[in-house]
Order: C-alpha cells, then structure tokens, then sequence
C-alpha cells in the first residue's frame, strides 16, 4: 500500500506526509504537520474529539482516575478501559493521553483521517501511540489507517501498537489491583512492615496476617503490588491467598 505525500509538503522530512489536529489544553486546536509538531507534549493535549454517551450503543465511554497522571482520562469501550489500566500499571511509563491528535494523509487520491485511542509517553522521553481494536473487528478500512499509523509513528521515532484482548488471567489481576492504585491506601508503617514480611517469598495471606487484621492490611499490600514495591506473578493464576508474593523494592512512583 503506498502513502503519497500529505498536502504540497515535499520535502521528505520525516512526518512531513502526514497532516496532524490536536487541542492545547486552554489554547485550542492546532492544525499542522507531523514534521513540524512530533515534538508536542501529547501526553499532555485534550481530546481532539468528544467523547459519545449514547443510549443503546454497543461502547461503555467513561473516564479512569490514573494514578500514573494524577487525573482522568477517558476512554471509548471497556477493552480501552482494560488497556488504559495496563498503560497505568506499567511503570516504565510518566504520561497518558486519550485521542491525542488526528492524523491525516492522502491514499489513492482520496486524505484519511484516523484518531488513536492514546498516546503514551515512556520515561525515557520517547512515545507510544496505541489503537485498541479486537483481532475480529478489523475491517480493511480500519486495518489500511492502523497501517498508515504506524508509518507516521516510525516516521518521527514513535512505537505503535495495535492491541487487542489482553491475556485473561493477566486482566483480571490488574483489574483487582487497580482498585488499591491511589495514594490514599498507602499506610508507611504498614508499608515498612509489608516490605520485612515479605522479605523473602512467601504466600500473600501469611505474610498479611503477619503484620495485622488482614482487612486493614490487605488494602496496603495490593498497592504495593500496584507499584512495584512487592511483586507476585501476575500471569500464573488469579491472585489469591496463597499466591507467592516477595519484597522488590522501591516504588517508581
């Protein structure tokens, strides 16, 4: 499939074929190239569309508290929803956006326009643009605009994913830990206290109730597994009382 070059731009500057839409946050819409704004703070933009509350529709929009941004970001169906917590779980990562810009470029004679899902900025300073699709609802219209995305991403030194399902096991773990992932259920001394019990692997409900009442426990030491302070294989089985959970160290955020 061939991309001609986007608008009387034909420099062969990378992203220089595709045209570029996003919202400054208190500025408005910019309209421009890639070449010339792929060094924008996406993570950062407002949605460049609104997001759709319609009775009956088959999507579930909403907004997610991340715990990595300190605020809400929206997301179109539960599969972005899902994907949006393994964004914010995955620590490797300092900021997430939601339909963070338009792209737009010319096949066949004919300018496409396509908005991804996210933008995901790693902590290194480089980023990653993310389209949530199942395998089985990739029409070739949708496939040919994930393809020309990902041509734009490698274009200006951008990773693209197209994503689909996650592992079910995996999912079901974040889902449960997302739910202990604000600050707020952090306790020091029970942190500190966590940390000696687990010093070496042991299983989750022994090493809880070393420290106290479970029930006031429990909470501290999923969002230390939320961040990384305790680890436990999260892709083996679903969480439970005699899951393997040990000391890692300390948090990245």
């Amino acid at each position: 499939m061939g991309y001609a070059v986007f608008g009387a731009d034909r420099s062969g500057r990378p992203g220089a074929r595709f045209g570029l839409e996003f919202v400054v946050p208190g500025q408005g819409q910019v309209t421009g190239s890639l070449a010339d704004h792929w060094d924008v703070r996406f993570e950062e933009a407002a949605p460049v569309r609104q997001f759709h509350f319609a009775k009956g529709s088959r999507n579930y929009p909403g907004l997610y508290w991340s715990a990595t941004v300190r605020r809400h970001v929206g997301y179109e169906s539960w599969l972005e929803r899902d994907h949006l917590k393994l964004l914010d779980f995955d620590r490797r990562i300092v900021g997430i956006a939601s339909q963070p810009f338009r792209i737009s470029w010319e096949q066949d004679g004919v300018v496409r326009r396509h908005t991804p899902d996210f933008f995901a900025r790693w902590a290194d300073g480089t980023g990653v643009v993310v389209d949530v699709r199942a395998d089985d609802r990739i029409a070739d219209r949708d496939a040919a605009a994930f393809e020309a995305t990902e041509v734009a991403c490698s274009q200006v030194g951008w990773e693209f994913w197209r994503v689909g399902v996650p592992d079910p096991v995996y999912m079901a773990n974040i889902r449960w830990l997302a739910g202990y992932r604000h600050p707020r259920v952090y306790q020091e001394a029970v942190s500190r206290a966590l940390k000696e019990a687990f010093a070496e692997p042991t299983r989750l409900l022994a090493g809880a109730a070393q420290v106290g009442q479970p029930i006031a426990v429990l909470p501290v030491l999923f969002h230390l597994v939320w961040t990384g302070v305790l680890t436990a294989d999260l892709r083996g089985g679903v969480l439970n009382g005699a899951t393997s959970v040990r000391t890692a160290g300390e948090a990245s955020r």
